[in-house]
């Protein structure tokens, strides 16, 4: 199930959102991420494994710094973009994804990440986060996408090949792995 809605934001304009089922029959609920996220994006990080962190952020990384967390959620949607999955656990709305690009000197290509909350990886979420994020990249006229990642993380690699990213070693970095593709 993929539902698409456009939701009015407190500034009066539309922000898209889908509603999407994973592999598992849990549903979540997907929309652009915004300021308002802030303590959401910080609970996130912090429930996140050691490991997940480390492969996310390429380093040890516990808590996101303030200047860090606004740059996360206070997006610029001209040039970047930030999708969030939310769903509603133990009566609270949490954050169990986001994927998100930004683009550098180069403007036709952007560079991406993403992350999943340790217990919702496995179901799909990343593949669904991912693919908005293609489809927007494409839509705003991007013509390439890259993901620098672990070498070791096999999980990213998995996701890059599905989605159809061709992995090259960093020669800058033997810990890591750049992943393209064209869009």
């Amino acid at each position: 199930m993929n539902t698409t809605e456009l939701t009015t934001t407190p500034s009066g304009t539309h922000s898209p959102q889908w509603t999407e089922r994973l592999r598992d029959g849990s549903t979540v609920l997907i929309r652009p991420i915004g300021e308002q996220d802030l303590e959401l994006e910080r609970a996130f990080v912090q429930r996140l494994s050691p490991q997940t962190r480390r492969w996310r952020f390429l380093g040890q990384v516990h808590d996101l710094s303030e200047e860090q967390l606004h740059r996360f959620t206070d997006i610029d949607y001209a040039s970047d973009m930030a999708f969030v999955a939310l769903v509603h656990e133990d009566g609270e709305k949490r954050e169990v994804g986001v994927s998100r690009y930004c683009v550098g000197a180069d403007p036709d290509t952007c560079e991406c990440a993403v992350v999943v909350a340790d217990a919702w990886q496995g179901r799909g979420l990343g593949t669904v986060l991912m693919r908005h994020l293609i489809d927007t990249a494409r839509a705003h006229g991007l013509r390439r996408m890259i993901s620098i990642d672990a070498a070791e993380n096999t999980a990213m690699r998995e996701l890059a090949t599905y989605l159809g990213f061709q992995r090259r070693a960093d020669l800058g970095d033997v810990t890591q792995v750049i992943h393209t593709i064209a869009l």
